[in-house]
């Protein structure tokens, strides 16, 4: 996200900012890969907001379907009571589509408004389909440190990124727990391979379930990819497999979140497509590359076994939103996705994440500040460390992944900056994720303006550094 400074217009005295103090840039106009603000300046988007922009800004073809859907004059309808055709061929698409969820036996998709709505909803639907079976004692989850599953009651108690919950730990229930993060760069053990690594994880992950009592767990909810909190991080090999096999030993639902790295972001439709056959969730969280932003939309995938219980018992999901599959949302939502099937863009995804692979890679694996660099598709991560042999991060105070961000914003581009990395404290990363559409000479010059904003930032930091050091 673009830093916050009052450099547009004067702050406003009736809109509540993120930050009471600073005003956001502006934004006047976008189009593609460019944001214009008020003040002239054009910066690239390469992290599409918060990974959302999966085919830029300012599609024609989007705003059409929006004005079509609402010339209808259904912008509005009540689910509990209508549907559209907008909602049901998206539905259809992402379901029965060519690269849909049936592949995997996902039988039904709900639309909601955010990934944090999402994340509640797969919660209420895991609880309720052991409700319905008479278990009624299943009551607790276990998710990963480093996870964010959104902001909302529900999905702030499930997640782990600690700064974001130290407000409100009086809404924490205690029927949630956490295990070590599928975070090699800095949960592995000195000489530990990656085999190894896999193991150690799927180990505790059992004992925990056994300590807790496996039969009063309701599911196990984690990323495919850990997106914003600790920085685009990918499972060692095995884990998701190991993870199938031990919630199905004990019954347990496996619940993945695909809400940033999912609808070929990844460089698949399906994130969990690329880790290993068999390797299928019970419920499935979409959302950010759902309707690339043109309006707030979000999903469940929904297995078919899931499905089949509400059918044999109450028929129904205990659960409703008022703007649930909102027409004009799921009208622009369907054309989004219709662009990205016609157009190959998933394909394209994964080609242009391979080149960016290697731009960053090639650009950034020697310099002293940057520890790791990791992905998947045009979803990447880079991790500074003030040292890359023992990993330590910088202190907190010194806010370098924020820092950095800065500077590259400065310089005409847009990255998505993290801090706490490691361990909700400590660590600092930015993530890229531009639009599947991006062009070649769009990611060179990227990184280019990265690599300018870098060398500042070293510079800057060889300068001080012996003074915090001292201190």
């Amino acid at each position: 996200m673009p830093s916050s400074k009052v450099t547009d217009s004067p702050s406003s005295a009736a809109m509540l900012h993120r930050s009471v103090h600073h005003r956001p840039h502006e934004v006047v106009s976008a189009k593609g890969i460019y944001l214009t603000l008020a003040s002239g300046q054009v910066v690239i988007d390469a992290c599409g907001g918060a990974a959302v922009c999966c085919i830029g800004h300012g599609n024609e073809e989007v705003l059409e379907a929006v004005t079509r859907q609402m010339k209808t004059g259904a912008s509005y309808i009540h689910s509990m009571s209508y549907t559209t055709p907008a909602a049901e061929q998206l539905a259809e698409l992402l379901i029965h589509g060519p690269q849909g969820g049936a592949r995997f036996g996902l039988e039904k998709a709900l639309f909601v408004n955010s990934g944090s709505e999402a994340a509640d909803a797969a919660m209420k639907l895991a609880r309720q389909y052991f409700f319905e079976q008479g278990q009624t004692q299943r009551t607790k989850f276990v998710a990963r440190k480093q996870g964010f599953h959104g902001s909302t009651i529900g999905a702030m108690n499930i997640s782990s990124n600690l700064p974001r919950k130290v407000p409100f730990t009086c809404f924490q229930k205690d029927n949630v727990s956490w295990v070590t993060p599928a975070y090699a760069y800095q949960y592995s053990k000195q000489g530990e391979t990656e085999e190894d690594f896999t193991a150690r994880l799927l180990a505790e992950l059992d004992a925990h379930f056994q300590e807790l009592g496996p039969d009063t767990v309701v599911a196990f909810m984690a990323e495919t990819i850990l997106g914003a909190t600790s920085g685009c991080t990918t499972a060692p090999a095995g884990y998701f497999k190991g993870v199938r096999q031990i919630c199905d030993k004990y019954g347990i639902l496996l619940i993945l979140d695909e809400v940033m790295c999912g609808m070929g972001r990844s460089g698949t439709p399906f994130a969990f497509e690329q880790e290993g056959e068999g390797v299928v969730p019970d419920i499935l969280t979409v959302a950010k590359g759902l309707g690339g932003g043109y309006s707030p939309i979000a999903g469940l995938l929904v297995h078919k076994r899931v499905v089949d219980v509400l059918r044999k018992h109450t028929g129904s999901f205990n659960h409703g939103h008022t703007y649930q599959a909102h027409p004009v949302g799921c009208a622009a939502t369907l054309r989004v996705q219709q662009i990205i099937q016609r157009d190959g863009l998933i394909k394209v995804c994964a080609q242009r994440g391979k080149l960016l692979e290697s731009l960053l890679k090639k650009t950034f694996s020697d310099v002293k500040l940057v520890g790791d660099i990791r992905g998947r598709g045009l979803f990447w991560g880079i991790e500074f460390v003030q040292d890359k042999t023992t990993r330590e991060p910088f202190p907190p105070q010194m806010a370098i992944g924020v820092r950095y961000q800065s500077m590259v914003f400065d310089l005409g581009v847009a990255v998505y900056p993290g801090m706490a990395t490691v361990d909700g404290t400590k660590g600092d990363h930015v993530l890229l994720a531009p639009p599947y559409n991006v062009t070649e000479d769009e990611l060179r010059v990227i990184v280019q303006v990265m690599k300018r904003a870098y060398d500042k930032l070293e510079k800057e930091l060889d300068m001080v550094t012996p003074m915090v050091q001292t201190a």
